[in-house]
C-alpha cells in the first residue's frame, strides 16, 4: 500500500503591480521583478523540504520542465 504525502504548493504570481509568493492564503517575497519572487518560492520550499514537509513550487505564466536537446 502507498502512502499519500500531503505536498505544500508554493504559487508565484502577479499581486498587484509586481509578483510575490502565495502558500496557504499567506504572500509574501513581494517584488517588481518575477525572479526575485521565485528566488523567495525556490528559499521557503527549500527551508520546509530541510524540515521535512514534501512542497512544490508553481510559477503563474510558466508550464513544467523544458531540457535542452
Amino acid at each position: 500500500m502507498r502512502s499519500i504525502l500531503e505536498r505544500f504548493v508554493l504559487t508565484v504570481a502577479r499581486s498587484g503591480g509586481g509578483w510575490a509568493v502565495e502558500l496557504d492564503g499567506e504572500l509574501f517575497g513581494h517584488s517588481a521583478d518575477k525572479e526575485i519572487a521565485k528566488a523567495a518560492a525556490h528559499r521557503r520550499a527549500l527551508q520546509m523540504q530541510e524540515n521535512g514537509q514534501a512542497c512544490q513550487v508553481r510559477v503563474s505564466g510558466e508550464h513544467g520542465f523544458y531540457g535542452s536537446f
